[in-house]
């Protein structure tokens, strides 16, 4: 779908289903997806802990962690219809950028099978990806296709299967080589989907590649979750 016709589309829904808060359900007054009690207690990472080292990735950048209020708006977002929710993540993603810093040429996203697609009517990390480029002004390309429909991430037990599931379900359709990738994603557990998919476009003579995501998993200690299933953390 076009830039503008999806603009179009989102407008239309705007009116006949006012806009709800993307992690509390709760109708807003502006429009964002963001209600203000939730823009103060969602699982923020902050400067710091936003920042990921993985595998064939220059850097991994998520804004939140995966928990609580935020687990259960990318649920919604993946497996129930919530398509919409991808313009405050974007927006999150984006802010989360510029305070990290960064040049890009590309963004691109890690796309689904096309079984998957055809299931979920959309591709969660493709609406991220092209918006997050029209709020950096950057050029959006699909870099990537999957060549099968291996089982989801979800499925695997350990951080080996995690990284056997998504070894060789990657080919390069695009022209990354001597650019700077930006990689989208929604989620980054333990890292194996973003280091295939970008040791990939490295093989196709990428630069470098970032990835970018919503939310990552938490480690040890990090992003404790209160009585309701909240994040503790607040106002970084």
């Amino acid at each position: 779908m076009s830039g503008m016709l999806r603009s179009l589309t989102d407008q239309l829904l705007d009116l006949l289903y006012p806009p709800k808060c993307a992690f509390c359900q709760k109708l807003t007054q502006d429009g964002r997806m963001l209600c203000p009690a939730c823009g103060k207690t969602i699982a923020r990472t902050g400067a710091d802990a936003a920042r990921r080292d993985i595998p064939n990735l220059a850097l991994c950048l998520s804004p939140l962690y995966y928990t609580g209020a935020v687990r259960r708006s990318l649920q919604r977002y993946k497996f129930r219809g919530a398509a919409a929710y991808y313009r405050i993540y974007a927006e999150l993603m984006a802010s989360c950028l510029r305070e990290q810093g960064g040049e890009y040429d590309r963004v691109s996203w890690v796309p689904l099978s096309r079984r998957r697609l055809h299931e979920r009517g959309y591709d969660q990390a493709r609406l991220l990806a092209e918006e997050v480029a029209r709020q950096m002004d950057l050029p959006c390309e699909r870099l990537l296709y999957k060549t099968k429909n291996n089982r989801r991430q979800s499925n695997t037990r350990s951080m080996r299967e995690r990284f056997d599931n998504v070894k060789g379900v990657y080919a390069c359709c695009g022209a990354p080589a001597g650019k700077r990738i930006l990689l989208i994603d929604d989620i980054v557990t333990a890292g194996a989907t973003l280091s295939e998919a970008a040791g990939v476009l490295l093989d196709a003579g990428a630069k470098s590649v970032t990835g970018l995501t919503v939310a990552r998993t938490p480690t040890n200690g990090e992003a404790r979750t209160d009585g309701n299933g909240d994040s503790g953390y607040a106002d970084f």
